[in-house]
């Protein structure tokens, strides 16, 4: 049959519920579909079905230097009884391990490095070469596709510490950087937009001066992470330290903060910041939900819930995102081969609570005799950062950054 013959409606209805690997493939068919292919309204549609019906929890798990990454989908099958305990067991899907062997992970000063999840995007802050040991370079990667690209370097000098966030502007579609050195000074942040013949360093000025304590995540085109700032008393001369959410506005490069009376974990709330509190009493969770409604008048809708199981407290559970249907996303924090690995799916509107068994990590990554350091990410389901998601995967030859 004719393409040609075809609606041009029609055809893009039918390819767009094609797997990503055989859009990409299909470039090559004819002039026709790829200019089809290349179109805004194609990508849109292909991108916002295909994201909305396959979100993935991400795991990456370290191993001296070399991350092992992995992925389940976020819809699970339906609760059997609402007051279950019992697990549910899914298999995994191995994707890749990253970096190569000409690289290796960074772990800075304190074991511990600058890493961003923006839309789709791994951000390294700082990956040694083998070959040149004591450069550090910023590198992104598509753990989707195994693609990768290696940024210009924020820092002269092999010793200086810094740290940075990554973001994602929805309006404008760019990927940012945000970096800063420590100690830090007013004038020491530097932003870099990741675009084709555009991945340069700019200073741009921040009138508060604070320390990060948290790591970076970016909703809806703001970045946010806590930090703490010292301030006078009013009647004393020594200093005391507060908690400060900072608010900074991708595609603006503006900041603003927001005071906060003590540490939280922050998450994406279906499209909105959300700040979690949690503790221990007894054998449950107390946990505290803040989401923040409208940033200008701060105004926040706040909910609490008990969360009960007795795998929480041996295995340091933690919040890590909240799914495409709004249930909150728990999960390890370790992973060993002598034990399960759990997820934990929380309803607020059920108030009910599945626990999940991940299978599969250890065929493809060899465990230690310590555990290994987990890091967890629920992909964001909204509108705005589907079409940036996977771009990369319709075109092999668009997305220059990570050719």
């Amino acid at each position: 049959m004719n393409s040609d013959s075809i609606p041009t409606e029609l055809l893009r209805e039918i390819l767009s519920r094609l797997p990503t690997k055989s859009i990409a493939r299909f470039h090559c068919v004819s002039k026709q579909w790829e200019s089809l292919f290349d179109h805004a309204y194609f990508r849109e549609l292909f991108l916002t079905r295909s994201f909305s019906d396959h979100p993935r929890i991400l795991f990456v798990i370290e191993k001296e230097g070399l991350w092992s990454i992995f992925s389940v989908p976020q819809r699970l099958r339906p609760y059997e009884k609402p007051s279950s305990l019992s697990s549910l067991v899914v298999s995994s899907e191995f994707h890749m391990k990253f970096p190569p062997e000409n690289m290796r992970i960074d772990a800075g000063r304190g074991g511990r490095f600058a890493f961003g999840y923006a839309s789709g995007l791994m951000y390294f802050s700082g990956m040694r070469i083998k070959e040149e040991d004591y450069r550090r370079m910023p590198v992104i990667c598509n753990p989707k596709t195994g693609r990768y690209g290696t940024l210009p370097s924020f820092i002269k000098y092999w010793y200086t510490v810094v740290h940075s966030f990554f973001g994602f502007d929805p309006i404008d579609k760019q990927f940012k950087v945000l970096a800063m050195e420590y100690p830090f000074r007013h004038n020491h942040h530097k932003i870099m937009t990741l675009a084709p013949g555009e991945t340069t360093w700019r200073r741009i000025k921040c009138s508060f001066k604070h320390e990060k304590v948290s790591e970076g995540i970016c909703v809806n085109g703001v970045l946010y992470y806590l930090g703490e700032t010292c301030e006078d008393k009013v009647d004393d001369e020594d200093e005391y330290e507060k908690f400060v959410l900072v608010c900074f506005d991708v595609r603006s490069e503006e900041f603003k903060f927001i005071y906060l009376e003590r540490f939280c974990e922050l998450i994406n709330y279906m499209g909105k910041l959300g700040v979690i509190h949690y503790d221990y009493v007894d054998d449950a969770m107390e946990l505290l939900v803040w989401v923040l409604e409208d940033f200008e008048k701060q105004k926040w809708s706040k909910y609490e819930y008990t969360l009960k199981d007795d795998k929480f407290l041996p295995y340091h559970v933690s919040i890590v995102g909240v799914s495409a249907t709004g249930e909150i996303v728990l999960s390890m924090g370790d992973y060993t081969s002598e034990q399960p690995f759990y997820v934990f799916y929380f309803n607020p509107e059920r108030n009910t609570l599945q626990r999940v068994e991940i299978k599969g990590f250890g065929e493809y990554h060899e465990a230690l005799d310590k555990p290994s350091r987990v890091h967890v990410f629920v992909d964001d389901c909204s509108r705005f950062y589907a079409f940036a998601d996977q771009v990369e995967d319709l075109n092999v030859n668009d997305h220059m950054l990570l050719e």
